[in-house]
């Protein structure tokens, strides 16, 4: 079967009966071009008429853009293990796609060293920038946003002095972590774990334990350390550190993990030390990622949205990158709390006012 031919600038040129630089104008919706209106839609009607579609090449070439968009992770094992990245990396690329852009994905192990970001921006020429889990130490990216680079920040609100110049699509962790303890809490928890789904230096980490804790203290409950494991991103570190966890007696009766890929490892060490969940250790996560209703049992979970959060973050950084901020500069969104068997809630629910066993 042969291909369908490509329609040409010159036919949606001729059809609109204006010149081949007019129609580059006005789809590549050039500046100070001075065309009308009328004339605007007739090049816009030819091109929907004719099925047109814009060669990237040329679009580059007259805007002057490289029409590419950077993804920056922090670190490389994120992608290799975590649930919830390709979720957002399928939005940010499908999103991107429908706005003529090409997406680029780099991580940055070394966020200390001179210039991290800006040789990334000068070497790979890309037009925008995405960063996703920012770091506490990363002294580098504030200055790429103090320098006006378009920068969208994903999961992170804004550094202190760059409010008005920073963009961000975000959930609120603490609050989320919060809202996640204050669950297990109602159900009749006192002695209540949390794993970490990443080393403590990264801001999503530091307020999803934040919001642990403050609904701890909230309850009158106290704060103990040694209820606290550090995961690294992957479900054998949420295994491991569930493993420290159940070395010691009383068990935690509760787990909140950091993430759902933490949740998962964490459920298969309580599985082989055998005990059973909810009944001995009820588990709640975070992300909601597609395998969670299917794990054994269907796990409780903070649901935060990739595919929104991919949409609205290449919108807003189209956005800064044509000169068009976006009206607000911080987008956050809800994160309910999804309720399955893993936490109990609904056991309970099933046998009435019985307790649940521990």
């Amino acid at each position: 079967m042969m291909e369908k031919r490509r329609v040409t600038s010159q036919e949606v040129a001729k059809r609109a009966g204006v010149s081949r630089t007019t129609v580059s104008f006005v789809l590549n919706d050039v500046p100070g071009s001075n065309i009308s209106a009328e004339t605007r839609r007739r090049v816009l009607r030819a091109a929907e008429e004719l099925g047109y579609v814009p060669n990237a090449a040329a679009r580059s070439l007259v805007s002057g853009q490289t029409l590419t968009i950077g993804l920056i992770i922090s670190h490389a094992e994120h992608l290799q293990v975590d649930a919830f990245i390709p979720q957002l990396l399928y939005s940010i690329s499908y999103t991107s796609h429908q706005h003529g852009y090409r997406v680029l994905l780099e991580t940055v192990e070394d966020v200390s060293k001179p210039d991290a970001y800006l040789e990334l921006v000068r070497g790979q020429r890309i037009d925008g920038l995405m960063v996703l889990n920012m770091r506490s130490d990363d002294s580098q990216l504030p200055e790429l946003i103090r320098r006006n680079f378009p920068v969208v920040l994903l999961g992170f609100r804004e550094w202190p002095g760059l409010k008005s110049k920073t963009f961000s699509v975000e959930t609120d962790g603490t609050e989320a972590g919060s809202r996640a303890t204050t669950h297990l809490i109602a159900l009749g928890h006192t002695r209540i774990a949390h794993i970490t789904f990443s080393p403590e230096n990264y801001y999503a980490t530091q307020d999803r334990r934040r919001g642990y804790r403050k609904a701890l203290e909230a309850a009158g409950l106290n704060y103990d350390p040694a209820l606290v494991k550090l995961g690294n991103y992957s479900a054998a570190s949420g295994y491991e550190a569930m493993k420290e966890l159940l070395q010691r007696k009383p068990y935690p009766t509760a787990l909140f993990a950091g993430n759902d890929t933490i949740a998962l490892g964490a459920m298969a060490a309580i599985h082989q030390h055998g005990l059973r969940i909810p009944e001995d250790i009820a588990v709640v996560g975070y992300d909601d990622i597609p395998t969670a209703p299917y794990m054994v049992p269907p796990l409780t979970s903070v649901q935060v949205a990739p595919l929104q959060q991919g949409r609205i973050a290449v919108e807003m950084l189209s956005g800064l990158m044509s000169g068009k901020p976006p009206a607000q500069n911080h987008i956050r969104l809800e994160t309910p709390l999804v309720i399955r068997e893993s936490c109990g809630a609904k056991l309970e629910a099933k046998t009435a006012s019985k307790p649940l066993q521990r």
